[in-house]
């Protein structure tokens, strides 16, 4: 969809999946690996009050079988889950409950995750016509290949035709923000 002007047209962008857009069986490869970094673990140990020293104490996670610390589960967790949001949730109204949440192997400081999602199941919502569920399974990778998470997520997910999403205004834009059709520079 494109809106023009006289001087520059608005291209739609990337506007998120919509309940209608997802089918059983389909694999998204989520883009943008990201490294962990020493700086994310302690950050988010210490937001978090998560008082086990394996994840910030050097000298203890040297004694352990791991032989360093190991990055907090739930860091792992959120990123994951993040990582997702582009290809399964942008258009979320709510996440409905995460099960079978599995860590499969450590991560460590230096570690690069990617994560996947597979739609398993999808249906109309009995209460609100504008949404349906969907349920995927979300499966972390470190960079060697070794699955490292694995949950399941199920969110309540807008159907297009509620949305009426537009190049002028894209999912999460406010009404009028920013070039407008008409607009000249």
């Amino acid at each position: 969809m494109t809106e023009d002007t006289d001087d520059s047209r608005l291209q739609v962008g990337w506007q998120g999946r919509y309940y209608e857009d997802f089918t059983v069986g389909d694999v998204y490869k989520h883009p943008f690996g990201r490294t962990v970094t020493e700086t994310d673990n302690v950050w988010f140990t210490n937001l978090t009050m998560n008082l086990n020293p394996m994840h910030f104490n050097e000298a203890y996670a040297a004694d352990t079988e791991f032989g360093e610390r190991l990055v907090d589960g739930t860091y792992v967790f959120a990123l994951a889950v993040g990582m997702s949001v582009i290809d399964v949730s942008v258009n979320a109204t709510a996440n409905l409950g995460y099960d079978e949440v599995r860590h499969h192997a450590p991560v460590f400081h230096g570690d690069t995750m990617f994560a996947e999602s597979e739609v398993l199941e999808k249906r109309e919502s009995e209460s609100r016509d504008h949404v349906g569920i969907v349920t995927t399974e979300l499966r972390a990778f470190n960079q060697d290949g070794e699955k490292v998470l694995s949950l399941q997520r199920t969110p309540m997910v807008l159907k297009r035709e509620y949305a009426d999403p537009s190049a002028a205004q894209p999912p999460g834009w406010p009404e009028g923000v920013g070039t407008q059709p008409g607009d000249r520079e």
